[in-house]
């Protein structure tokens, strides 16, 4: 795992080294960065996170990959696939993701790394389709999501079975993109 790397013009996507573990906490823990989550997360449950991040692609050949700004080498958060591990209509699947440090927001970060990563999903790992899901609320993420060329049907939305109904980030939103339009797309 450890030579594996995607660039971009301003930034490296990598895999995990322990220097990323104490940002990363620190972003888990920051309410601004987590809003749209059901809680904030500890020190151990960010820990626990990189080792199953890790054991993904050991597994199946991607992961959210540790970010890094080219320019100052800064650990920015992450970026990446994986496999969402509660049952609904859409699952199986992978889904893209992302979560960025605050000062690294309204840079354009996550939609350049975005595209990086659905470029290697459909062609290195010759994924079908990628989809992506947040919280209905969540208008930033939903933004990247239409900004990387993904599409939302109303049909999928769907309500978040790890969240007790009434929560209001129960409701989310499924956007999808398929090899072949992102082929189109290029």
């Amino acid at each position: 795992m450890n030579d594996f790397r995607l660039e971009t013009e301003r930034l490296i996507l990598r895999p995990w080294i322990e220097s990323d573990v104490e940002p990363f906490a620190a972003l888990n823990a920051d309410k601004e960065v987590m809003e749209y989550f059901p809680k904030l997360m500890t020190r151990e449950e960010t820990e626990a996170m990189v080792a199953r991040v890790k054991a993904r692609y050991a597994e199946d050949g991607f992961c959210f990959w540790a970010t890094e700004e080219k320019k100052s080498g800064e650990f920015i958060g992450f970026v990446g696939l994986g496999r969402p591990s509660f049952e609904a209509h859409f699952i199986p699947c992978v889904e893209i993701g992302w979560r960025l440090a605050r000062p690294y927001w309204g840079k354009g970060y996550a939609p350049e790394a975005a595209k990086e990563v659905l470029r290697d999903g459909f062609e290195r790992c010759r994924l079908q389709e990628i989809v992506a899901l947040t919280a209905v609320l969540n208008a930033k993420s939903r933004r990247v999501m239409e900004k990387i060329s993904m599409h939302r049907d109303p049909t999928d939305d769907f309500m978040h079975p790890a969240l007790d109904d009434g929560h209001p980030l129960k409701p989310h939103v499924l956007y999808r993109l398929s090899s072949k339009d992102w082929k189109q797309k290029k």
